[in-house]
């Protein structure tokens, strides 16, 4: 093989292998689900510029403290000890994402996600600066000249102000917003929390203004297995290739019958307007997010045509080969009874949690040591945590064996908000007592300020059995 036709076909295997991104230019679409979109993203965006500057019981109403191990979420103090609630709540997040996923398919993805979300406020910012589809198509397609460098320059620095307020809004939810804003102001910011102004800035800076589409058909995970969770009955967007085919242009207002043509007149702006390039028409991809940017323009198209809307729409595959959806089915009861028994777990435990802690750690270096009057002693040492956010002062006591007595500070033990103290206690008894040379014994810690708040951990006394 000559050397120009092997470089031929080497630049064949290239480029089957990678195909360099072309920049997608979705057009502006107006209509009920583009409302829906602009409304989820005001919401979602407001709540998150805006929550970390809501104050609750003076201090940030959702503030994680990672240098003093607590997470302030409305009224709420937790500690790393709560992680678990932490893993209960991710678990009903993913098993809730399963559920909405079997029921309306993408709805998350289009609505929600935040890379959608964030993709969208930069679409629109570069819409308010570029121009439309056509107009931004056209500056890139010609002259590099100074208007072109204008803009561009004037859209990236609005990108960029934008990204660097994300950033800081992050962060924000990790050190006290308004201290780090003074520290911005004198710029006397930490390395960490400059780190990850800058971090999470250009991470969003790429994903929405750049990666858009490439994030969520290359790098995220849940369009790969989202199919696992759809079924017959699970809501789609779908064109209805009944209805539309043959397609074709035709004039307005003129019948499709007489045209011998479907209602779709080949118009493509399902396509124009999609932010992820896919043909609807060509049915289910896993690259659609469920956006129903193509439903918005498609029922406009049908209005200028007088054709019925819905050749676009949310369906079901049942509902378009003619059979009945069943919205209750066993996957669906199976989420629910799930996502129920989790979510009543952690109400549960959020409602009966008290924010206090011992950990009984005994002695193991000596099994029990007897004393000079015959009594048989352990040594334990207890660690008091105190997650309340007041400072508080608790009584110990011990029981589970006659005549238990405890060497050690039982009254007024002081422990600061978010403290942990170390208690060194030796528990003794008569070996008469002892029926077996393990017994259960039982420490209760009580607040003297707040009766209520009290714990009761049980441990093992070991000593020798008389006989």
């Amino acid at each position: 093989m000559s050397e120009p036709a092997a470089k031929a076909q080497e630049a064949t295997i290239e480029q089957d292998l990678y195909k360099k991104r072309e920049k997608i230019y979705p057009r502006e679409v107006h209509g009920i689900f583009a409302a829906l979109r602009i409304l989820a993203m005001v919401v979602l965006l407001g709540l998150y510029y805006g929550l970390a500057w809501v104050n609750w019981d003076g201090h940030q109403a959702v503030l994680f403290d990672l240098p003093a191990r607590k997470f302030y979420i409305f009224g709420l103090t937790f500690w790393p000890q709560d992680f678990f609630l932490l893993a209960m709540l991710l678990i009903v997040a993913a098993i809730a994402l399963f559920m909405f996923t079997a029921l309306a398919g993408r709805l998350w993805c289009g609505y929600a996600c935040p890379q959608t979300v964030w993709t969208e406020i930069y679409m629109w910012f570069e819409q308010k600066i570029e121009g439309g589809s056509r107009k931004q198509k056209k500056r890139d397609a010609g002259p590099r000249d100074l208007a072109y460098y204008r803009v561009k320059a004037t859209k990236h620095g609005v990108w960029l102000a934008f990204s660097l307020w994300t950033g800081f809004t992050f962060v924000g939810y990790f050190t006290p917003i308004r201290e780090l804003w003074d520290a911005v102001l004198v710029w006397n910011l930490g390395p960490w929390e400059t780190f990850w102004i800058f971090f999470y800035g250009f991470a969003t800076y790429g994903n929405a203004g750049f990666m858009r589409e490439q994030v969520c058909i290359y790098m995220c995970p849940y369009a790969r297995f989202q199919s696992a969770m759809f079924d017959h009955d699970t809501l789609i967007i779908s064109y209805d290739e009944k209805r539309g085919e043959p397609r074709g242009s035709r004039k307005r207002g003129k019948p499709s019958a007489e045209a011998g043509l479907g209602d779709c007149i080949d118009c493509s702006l399902c396509v124009q307007v999609c932010p992820v390039g896919i043909d609807i028409r060509d049915g289910l991809q896993y690259q659609c997010i469920g956006c129903a940017a193509c439903i918005d323009v498609c029922d406009d198209v049908m209005d200028k045509m007088g054709y019925p809307r819905g050749l676009v729409k949310y369906t079901t595959e049942n509902s378009l080969e003619g059979k009945p959806t069943k919205l209750i089915r066993p996957r669906i009861l199976v989420y629910v009874g799930i996502l129920s028994i989790i979510t009543a777990a952690m109400v549960y435990v959020l409602a009966t949690r008290i924010p206090l802690e011992i950990n009984i750690i005994r002695d193991r270096n000596v099994l029990y040591t007897e004393t000079n009057e015959g009594l048989v002693q352990n040594v334990y040492n207890l660690k008091v945590i105190n997650m309340d956010q007041q400072a508080q002062r608790y009584n110990l006591s011990v029981s589970g064996l006659e005549g238990l007595e405890v060497i050690g500070p039982t009254e007024g033990i002081e422990v600061e908000s978010g403290a942990v103290v170390d208690l060194p206690l030796r528990v003794q008894v008569d070996p008469i007592e002892l029926k077996s040379s393990s017994t259960e014994i039982m420490f209760h810690i009580e607040s003297v300020l707040t009766p209520e708040l009290s714990v009761t951990e049980p441990a093992r006394f070991l000593g020798p059995v008389l006989r």
